[in-house]
């Protein structure tokens, strides 16, 4: 039995992923014990992915190693098992490989069962998933917000800054964004319905974060020169939840606020938060985001590309700007 799936060839430069990826063909190794074998239905695209892709040894995990399967989170089917708790036809989730099959073991992957009853099963990976743990988290856990706070997100038409305004309105904030471009904007105050929408390719961003009268809490996915337009705008005694850094990734530039002086003249509280930070509350997170999503509170648009082979094409969306909400990668059944 083999499998296809994207091989790391070499590092990437910025977004020119084709010429570091390859689509290979492999056999399978026979199943281990504690071992899952998974048919990816879907591929969830994450920009911390990226992250992964470099060299930098300082991250909250190691890099993935030149020659190894590209990682990443998976939903799909169990088609043959031998760990205890999962059995063939269990849908599941995990972090395995862009390819057509994942064979992981089922602890260190992080796999854990899914609800088959959920009719949109791309949820998991939205609202249901990573990116509703985290938007929650950060705005509650992190970011400590308060009902009656003004609380602004970064990147704001992604897959976790669409929930994080969203879950900040829901807990009694006033949600303010932050998006490329006039559709994305109107897309996040005439959909979604929050106070006001910051278009940072439009205009200058201080003029615009100035209408808000200045944030409690800035939840922030992007980092670079942005983060500097924020600083001055904090109330003070606000805190600063950083959950990404969109603006680094493959750039090779590190985000250093000039306006770093603003942390203390503001008394603001900064902490960067990753997914590993609350993997153990998995459960209690998503009962928190069931219901919510039962009740149709949080939107999710899905950006969705068809076929393994355009994997790369899908990918790129999310350094480019090219996608409103969750990117996912469909593959045939």
């Amino acid at each position: 039995m083999t499998n296809r799936f994207w091989r790391i060839e070499r590092r990437p430069e910025g977004t020119d992923f084709a010429s570091a990826l390859a689509l290979v063909e492999e056999p399978l190794p026979e199943l281990g014990n504690g071992e899952i074998r998974i048919r990816n239905a879907m591929l969830s695209m994450d920009a911390g992915t990226r992250l992964w892709l470099t060299d930098r040894e300082d991250g909250y995990q190691p890099p993935l190693p030149v020659g190894a399967p590209m990682t990443g989170l998976v939903v799909g089917e169990i088609t043959a098992s031998r760990a205890e708790g999962f059995a063939q036809g269990d849908l599941v989730r995990a972090f395995g490989v862009w390819g057509e099959t994942s064979q992981v073991d089922a602890a260190m992957s992080g796999a854990v069962k899914l609800d088959p009853s959920i009719n949109d099963k791309r949820a998991w990976f939205g609202p249901l998933g990573m990116n509703g743990w985290t938007a929650l988290w950060g705005i509650e856990e992190t970011g400590a917000a308060k009902p009656g706070e003004r609380v602004l997100v970064s990147a704001a038409a992604g897959a976790t800054g669409i929930l994080a305004v969203q879950i900040a309105k829901l807990l009694g904030c006033e949600a303010w964004g932050i998006a490329g471009g006039p559709e994305k904007c109107r897309f996040l105050t005439d959909e979604i319905g929050i106070s006001g929408a910051v278009d940072y390719k439009s205009g200058d961003v201080g003029t615009q974060l100035d209408a808000a009268s200045g944030f409690d809490l800035y939840f922030d996915n992007v980092g670079g020169p942005l983060l500097d337009e924020v600083l001055k705008r904090m109330n003070h005694y606000g805190r600063i939840a950083v959950c990404g850094l969109l603006a680094d990734y493959g750039s090779g530039n590190r985000t250093a606020p000039k306006e770093f002086d603003q942390v203390l003249m503001r008394r603001l509280r900064v902490e960067g938060f990753f997914s590993p930070d609350f993997m153990d509350q998995g459960e209690r997170l998503t009962a928190r985001l069931m219901d919510w999503h039962k009740e149709g509170k949080l939107v999710m648009p899905y950006d969705v590309t068809q076929g393994l082979e355009n994997t790369l094409t899908a990918y790129e969306k999310l350094f480019t700007g090219g996608n409103i909400g969750k990117v996912i990668v469909e593959l045939e059944q």
